[in-house]
């Protein structure tokens, strides 16, 4: 078995409480790339949006995905680390790589700072198509899909620890 869990998915489906709670009962590290980002750069996600581009977050996004080179960790990414081939192609190299499926309206009820929360995206983009995209590309990812939609995080955590 791979020693790591990658969690990815949209922004508020749960990856990295989730994953902070599995890290805890498997007895493993958290890492959470978004906060790695923002250590390493020392800004906010958001500005580094404001000061660069949705492109440039990306970017910065796999360059940090690429330098990370642990055992036994659980890995949050952030909600875009699945545009980046190079980035997933690492992740599944050291990592079994989970898709925390979240629909739509559970999404946009979970979060409600859409605009100021550093997410990668265009700025004509609506959150809807954002969503969409994502999908797609989440699905193409993963090792395994665990649907988000109805259980607490806790129970999810159980979920996981079973499936893998």
């Amino acid at each position: 078995m791979k020693s790591n869990l990658t969690l990815i998915g949209m922004p508020g489906s749960g990856k990295s409480t989730i994953g902070i709670i599995l890290a805890k009962n498997l007895g493993l590290g958290f890492i959470d790339t978004d906060v790695l980002i923002q250590i390493n750069r020392q800004k906010s996600l958001q500005q580094i949006i404001d000061g660069n581009n949705h492109l440039y977050l990306r970017s910065v996004e796999e360059e940090e995905i690429l330098k990370i080179n642990v055992e036994n960790h659980v890995i949050a990414t952030g909600g875009s680390a699945a545009y980046s081939e190079k980035a997933m192609a690492h992740l599944r190299g050291i990592s079994k790589i989970i898709f925390l499926e979240v629909n739509f309206e559970e999404i946009k009820n979970r979060i409600h700072n859409f605009e100021t929360r550093g997410i990668a995206k265009s700025k004509d983009q609506s959150f809807r198509d954002l969503f969409e995209e994502r999908q797609v590309l989440y699905k193409k990812h993963a090792d395994i899909t665990v649907n988000c939609n109805k259980s607490d995080q806790e129970e999810l955590a159980l979920q996981i620890s079973r499936l893998i």
